[in-house]
């Protein structure tokens, strides 16, 4: 993995560089505080974000919720010098996959990256399901509002309505929710031209 290092102390930000080059990673960096990292993240799309918690400027916290606030979400390790239950809950509210303390050997190292990746992308993985079942729902709402226009304007069963919803899909190679769709803006067009005023009988 491409992984950003960001650590405003300039020994501890080679040795991170050189474990991850051990480790078969590319690590990129390192940069020295987080108004630095949120602009190399910008210009290099890392895979994964190394950040110490207190660096200058911005901390290491604040600079990956920047980062995800602009749709540039990635996996996070923090790393810090002080054991701090409010800086653990801060990085738990912040998204962080994977938290150290310093000293941090290479197994701890590797195990972080390896949690972070994996927690990344499970919830990558919820948020497709997420958005896949609000899409499904929308769809579903759509076809049954086209349903309840043919019926009443044609005077169709339920199962009718929606043979003809199908028929229409099939015959023109488009999904179901589009053809619903495209019925009840033809409906809502008919009924704005025959509105009073429209000039229209």
């Amino acid at each position: 993995m491409r992984i950003l290092i960001a650590e405003d102390e300039p020994i501890i930000a080679l040795a991170l560089a050189e474990r991850l080059r051990a480790l078969g990673h590319e690590p990129l960096g390192p940069v020295h505080d987080g108004v630095e990292a949120i602009d190399a993240a910008r210009a290099q799309c890392p895979d994964l974000y190394l950040f110490d918690i207190d660096m200058p400027r911005v901390d290491g916290l604040r600079a990956a919720q920047t980062l995800a606030d602009e749709g540039l979400r990635r996996p996070v390790v923090v790393v810090t010098g002080v054991e701090d239950p409010g800086l653990v809950e801060r990085s738990v509210t912040s998204g962080v996959s994977a938290y150290l303390t310093k000293p941090i050997d290479d197994r701890q190292l590797d195990a972080a990256i390896r949690l972070a990746a994996a927690r990344h992308s499970e919830l990558l993985k919820l948020e497709e399901e997420v958005e896949r079942a609000h899409r499904s729902l929308t769809e579903r709402k759509v076809i049954e509002r086209a349903k309840g226009l043919l019926m009443d304007t044609l005077g169709l069963s339920e199962a009718e309505a929606f043979s003809r919803l199908q028929h229409a899909a099939r015959n023109r190679n488009a999904r179901l929710a589009e053809v619903a769709s495209e019925v009840i803006e033809q409906r809502d067009l008919l009924l704005r031209t025959q509105s009073p005023g429209s000039g229209k009988p």
